[in-house]
């Protein structure tokens, strides 16, 4: 008897619970509102068939309990239960697929009139690339990656010069336009997830997937990555701004096309050897940014996965190897270019190598400074042939040869 009143109230709380469970639904900002539809179908059918068979778990518990001299009716064959317990079985099993079947075939079914654009993934940040004014997207190809050509955009391809490049985890999109995501991974798996938006798809290196979907609420919504990608895998986030069309346009025409940022990155590199110190500061800033190197170093003080760039150049910090070092312009370019040679106690070899030449090495190490009120004195310029020791950078190794026909 006991059991029985156990299970019956367990029934009656777990009921109560979905009715004033204050954890539901974030409001749907996109056209994909039947997935929760969906959900809510399985979770009824699912529902049903748990009060139903437990309920009978209590009935047939009070009701057949053992009794003295009552001897249990053996029933080894009864076709007419089993039948009603396949055709009931049968009616939930198809109520639970069918509306998910019909949403699928929806969801691959992307609409004529959509826009391609396409999400990048890497360890710990977001890119984005939209088609240029000929409505293509060029092709890319992971050997292609460098500091110069962040998204591996083929500079032979004619299609991907007027390209436009977001190098941030900053996405605008218009109102009520249905849009296409072309996604790859530079590096692991990632998972590009806008909750408002329902719809979620993995990266997979190697692979371009893709969902599409139709904003339908303006607003600024959270991108994450739903996919464990390494220790920075919580702060791997940006944001997803919804607005009319012509502030989107606005947006969209203001982008640096691929063909500018290369121009601009050749006459960076021409001019930073003798660059003001300014000038310096602004081109490592932007270069942090692009490279994703904000998404694992703060500059208000807070640790992340790697230690905070605010007052850490000119500090002193301790080595797992128990070696006290004074931070300064060489250590920073050796733990660029080969960050598991010297790593600091407390900190996870987590860090890719990355191929800068000297004068963006110069404006990194610039940028660090700047964040910080320590001054050890000055070393030397970052040497040209310094090179990371790996052959490869990390975010190279992966997705070889991604195109777009």
């Amino acid at each position: 008897m006991a059991l029985a009143i156990a299970l019956i109230l367990l029934v009656i709380a777990s009921v109560l619970f979905q009715i004033y469970s204050p954890w539901w639904f974030t409001p749907v900002a996109s056209n994909w509102g039947n997935i929760d539809d969906t959900f809510i179908i399985t979770g009824l059918v699912t529902g049903i068939f748990f009060i139903g068979i437990n309920l009978f778990i209590a009935y047939a518990i009070i009701r057949f309990r053992h009794k003295p001299g009552h001897k249990a009716d053996y029933q080894p064959e009864n076709k007419k239960l089993e039948w009603t317990l396949i055709g009931l079985t049968s009616v939930g099993i198809i109520a639970m697929l069918a509306p998910g079947l019909l949403v699928y075939s929806e969801f691959v079914s992307v609409p004529e009139d959509a826009e391609t654009f396409e999400v990048v993934g890497q360890q710990w940040q977001w890119s984005f690339r939209f088609p240029g004014d000929d409505g293509q997207l060029g092709s890319s190809d992971a050997r292609l990656i460098s500091p110069d050509n962040p998204l591996g955009v083929n500079p032979d391809d004619p299609r991907g010069q007027d390209d436009r490049l977001v190098l941030s985890n900053e996405l605008h999109l218009a109102i009520d336009q249905p849009v296409k995501a072309l996604m790859r991974s530079k590096d692991v798996l990632h998972n590009f997830y806008v909750p408002q938006f329902r719809v979620k798809m993995d990266m997979v290196p190697g692979q371009v997937s893709y969902i599409w979907f139709t904003p339908i609420r303006t607003g600024r919504f959270e991108i994450l990555c739903a996919e464990l990608c390494g220790l920075g895998h919580y702060n791997m986030r940006g944001h997803v701004s919804v607005e009319s069309a012509k502030q989107y346009q606005a947006w969209l025409t203001a982008l640096p096309t691929f063909a500018q940022l290369q121009q601009r990155n050749q006459q960076q590199t021409q001019t930073l050897s003798d660059a003001t110190p300014e000038t310096l500061i602004s081109a490592g800033a932007q270069l942090a940014q692009a490279q994703g190197c904000l998404g694992c170093h703060s500059i208000d003080g807070n640790k992340g996965v790697g230690p905070s760039w605010l007052n850490l150049y000119g500090s002193q910090e301790t080595l797992i190897d128990g070696q006290q070092i004074r931070v300064d312009a060489d250590y920073l370019i050796e733990s660029i270019l080969n960050p598991a040679e010297q790593l600091v106690r407390g900190y996870s070899p987590s860090m890719p190598p990355y191929r800068f030449n000297s004068a963006q090495l110069q404006a990194l190490v610039a940028y660090m400074q700047s964040l910080s009120t320590l001054k050890p004195p000055l070393s030397t310029s970052p040497p040209e042939a310094l090179e990371p020791t790996t052959s490869d950078s990390a975010h190279t190794k992966i997705d070889k040869g991604a195109t777009y026909e």
